[in-house]
């Protein structure tokens, strides 16, 4: 399985849960405040890896109207970074305290879709105890219907 096939599932997921908050009429601030969590890392490491310091922190809050343009742009950046760098490129960051680190394109991309992976289970969860019925993201049912 390809790096850009392991983005776009990610992309998939994440879609789906945003569909959810665009359609809801009820207020679920602890999951909207996940989800903004996931896409500010997102985001955080789309910049890293393109060299830029990232425009949002990482538990900045975003209304939920905001999640689909940030999630373009962070997959945006995301695919730049897949088809202009080598996977092995190592690359120097600061985390939020400044402490410096570096770590391989390669291992970035795994953090961001893990921790992408792991919260929005989190979400999904809170989205069910909302009411609303969590939407498939199983990884093998989207490459099932052919949607990978």
């Amino acid at each position: 399985m390809s790096k850009e096939e392991i983005a776009k599932y990610t992309e998939l997921a994440d879609q789906r849960v945003i569909e959810i908050f665009r359609h809801a009429k009820v207020e679920m601030l602890h999951a909207e405040r996940l989800f903004s969590h996931v896409l500010n890392a997102q985001h955080i490491w789309a910049y890293r890896m393109s060299g830029r310091k990232p425009e949002y922190g990482v538990w900045d809050i975003h209304p939920k109207e905001n999640f689909e343009s940030l999630s373009l742009e962070n997959f945006k950046l995301i695919r730049e970074a897949l088809n202009n760098f080598p996977l092995d490129q190592r690359i120097l960051y600061s985390n939020s305290r400044g402490d410096q680190y570096e770590n391989s394109i390669d291992e970035i991309l795994f953090h961001l879709f893990n921790h992408s992976t792991y919260h929005r289970g989190q979400v999904v969860t809170l989205l069910k105890k909302a009411g609303f019925t969590p939407p498939v993201t199983d990884y093998i049912m989207l490459k099932r219907d052919h949607l990978l």
